[in-house]
């Protein structure tokens, strides 16, 4: 069945065959969702998974993320069509003054690959661009990436213009130097230490934004 075979070739790192098996699942007919989530979705669980169980390690994610992503490229304009739901829409971005992205893309390539819309705003960016952006989009959550210890003040003063900008969004952080201790300071909703756990982060709190809301 393509589906597995998307799943396998996905956890085989192999780009040109995650690609050429979604194709053919496609050409199949097979549900768009399906492909999405028990492919694509279900073999970067599996990858997170060995990724945190030290079973693999971060250039193995990358490989990982890119085959996934060359999968969900081909599905992109099938989810418009079918309006297929992502699970929400996070913003993220390495802060002003910092110009490291591989942890940041890592974030970005898993999240996507969990069904989420990602706006990536880059790296060195400043705080009006993080809070324009997430007044503009209708942002879920807010990720911010640093990698230098000069640059951790420049992550607590976005936190602090985002509160002071109205902007409600969670917003998770990550990066080298980064603790959670350091989130607890600076009142940050969480805190992640790789991007498996960014994305479990990403899940939980739209989980309790959603439980929120039904409630009211």
């Amino acid at each position: 069945m393509s589906i597995e075979k998307i799943h396998d070739a996905v956890v085989a790192l192999d780009k040109a065959k995650v690609e050429s098996e979604t194709q053919a699942a496609l050409d199949q007919g097979i549900a768009v969702a399906s492909i999405l989530d028990d492919g694509l979705i279900k073999a970067m669980e599996y990858i997170g998974d060995q990724f945190s169980g030290g079973e693999i390690f971060i250039p193995e994610m990358l490989m990982a993320a890119m085959a996934m992503k060359g999968g969900l490229e081909l599905l992109k304009p099938h989810l418009a069509a079918s309006q297929t739901r992502s699970k929400g829409k996070v913003v993220i971005g390495t802060v002003k003054g910092d110009l490291h992205d591989i942890g940041k893309n890592l974030v970005a390539m898993m999240l996507e690959g969990a069904g989420y819309e990602v706006i990536d705003l880059g790296v060195d960016v400043d705080s009006s661009t993080f809070i324009s952006s997430a007044k503009q989009n209708d942002i879920d959550v807010i990720a911010l990436s640093a990698l230098l210890t000069t640059t951790m003040p420049a992550m607590e003063n976005t936190v602090q213009d985002l509160h002071e900008a109205g902007v409600s969004a969670p917003v998770i952080i990550g990066g080298a130097p980064v603790s959670q201790s350091f989130a607890d300071k600076i009142g940050v909703a969480g805190y992640s230490a790789d991007a498996p756990g960014a994305v479990k982060l990403a899940n939980q709190l739209l989980s309790q934004s959603r439980k929120g809301q039904e409630k009211r």
